[in-house]
């Protein structure tokens, strides 16, 4: 028995990174999962994957384009399509951009907003009618440790994920007595190519690319490492399956202690 057996979920910027974990983890556990991205050749690859390993009716994939609400329309309707029902959300896309704030250009902060921000707001927008009519349903956003603590280059970022979180909590409370729970992940440093964009470029060296990138985070987490996606993906299975029962509204930071603050040097 899955703990996510009979459900269908949709998961955003399933194609790599977090989604990707996400959408194996899911599908794992018993989900039937519509994987959406805008990398399609790496979406319908990880789609055929999963229906090959466990059942062909248990993965789709969809192109979506967060940002649009007429890809929205159509990835809710392939669900249903495919699946018959809809009751799960994870709000996984997104992009990032650093930036002195004197030096963002608008288009780029906006740019910024509309994947991440209006993406999110969308996305809710299109499901909830769906999750209503199943007898309800969870939809897990990510936000980011930005949204709750300041972090330089990073204003139109963090600005998009601190609007996510009051969002969650808004929809949270609007739609508790429809029996829809919605939370928020605050991920910090994750080991994915958002974090470390050396993973997309093939002339890199990949060994000290990550000896760089573990040096880094050995210095400013307090767990002496970069998280993994596939310990975001099982917070997602948390809040989207009934060991969660009774949570909503909610931020869950998943970041080695890094919002604790910085470690210092030993005393001894």
């Amino acid at each position: 028995m899955g703990r996510l057996d009979g459900r269908v979920v949709i998961v955003t910027g399933a194609a790599r990174g977090q989604g990707e974990q996400e959408a194996r983890l899911f599908a794992a556990e018993g989900a039937k999962v519509l994987l959406a991205d805008v990398l399609d050749d790496r979406g319908e690859a990880l789609a055929k994957e999963l229906a090959e390993e466990l059942g062909a009716d248990t993965a789709r994939y969809v192109h979506l384009d967060v940002s649009q609400e007429a890809d929205w329309s159509t990835a809710v309707a392939t669900a249903k399509e495919a699946f018959g029902k809809l009751d799960g959300l994870v709000n996984n896309a997104g992009i990032l951009r650093f930036n002195e704030l004197v030096s963002t250009p608008l288009a780029e902060f906006q740019q910024v907003v509309q994947v991440n921000q209006v993406g999110a707001f969308l996305g809710m927008k299109a499901v909830i009618p769906e999750l209503e009519a199943a007898g309800g349903g969870t939809i897990v956003n990510t936000a980011s440790y930005t949204a709750l603590s300041g972090m330089s280059f990073l204003t139109s970022y963090a600005a998009t994920k601190a609007a996510i979180v009051a969002m969650t909590r808004v929809a949270a409370m609007e739609l508790a007595g429809k029996g829809i729970r919605v939370n928020a992940m605050c991920p910090g440093a994750i080991d994915t190519p958002m974090t470390n964009p050396a993973q997309l470029d093939p002339d890199a060296d990949p060994e000290a690319t990550s000896e760089a990138v573990a040096g880094l985070y050995r210095k400013l987490v307090p767990m002496g490492r970069i998280g993994r996606p596939e310990e975001v993906a099982r917070l997602a299975l948390f809040l989207s399956c009934e060991d969660s029962s009774y949570i909503t509204g909610q931020p869950f930071v998943i970041d080695g202690g890094w919002l604790s603050g910085v470690p210092g040097f030993s005393a001894s």
